[in-house]
C-alpha cells in the first residue's frame, strides 16, 4: 500500500492532520465505529474530564486496530465529534500523540456536537485505517 498525504497549505501542521491522505494499493480497508471514553462493557468513563475521554476514547480506537491486525500508522482519517470544542482543542495533543510519535498525520475533521449516545460522554472518534 502506497499513502501520500495531500495538503495545498500548512496550518493544518500545528494541528498534525493532513487535508487529504490518498491510498494507492491497498489491500483491506477498516471503518471503525465512533470511539469514545468507555470500559469494556461501554459504561462511560472519565466523566466531566475532557483529557481522560479523549485518552480512553484514542485508546479504544487503538484496540479495534490492534484486533484487526491494524495500528495507528494505517489510519487514514479521523472524524472527531465534541460536545465541546474549547476543551477538545485544549486537550488535542491528548488525541494526536500515537499519530505525532509515529511523525504520521492523518485527514482530520473535527465537529461540534449537541449530545452523544450518553450525557457522560463529551467526545467520540471515528476513523478509517488501510492496509
Amino acid at each position: 500500500m502506497q499513502t501520500r498525504e495531500i495538503n495545498p497549505w500548512s496550518w493544518q501542521d500545528s494541528f498534525a492532520f493532513a487535508h487529504g491522505r490518498e491510498i494507492t494499493d491497498a489491500t483491506r480497508v477498516l471503518t471503525l465505529s465512533g470511539q469514545c471514553a468507555t470500559d469494556a462493557n461501554g459504561a462511560p468513563q472519565c466523566p466531566g474530564d475532557m483529557a481522560g475521554q479523549l485518552a480512553l476514547s484514542v485508546a479504544n480506537l487503538g484496540e479495534v486496530l490492534k484486533a484487526a491486525g491494524m495500528g495507528f500508522e494505517n489510519v487514514q482519517g479521523i472524524r472527531i465529534f465534541t460536545t465541546d470544542m474549547d476543551a477538545t482543542l485544549a486537550h488535542w495533543e491528548s488525541l494526536i500523540a500515537p499519530f505525532r510519535n509515529l511523525g504520521y498525520r492523518p485527514a482530520s475533521t473535527l465537529v461540534g456536537v449537541s449530545r452523544l449516545f450518553s450525557p457522560d460522554l463529551m467526545v467520540e472518534i471515528e476513523a478509517t485505517a488501510a492496509n
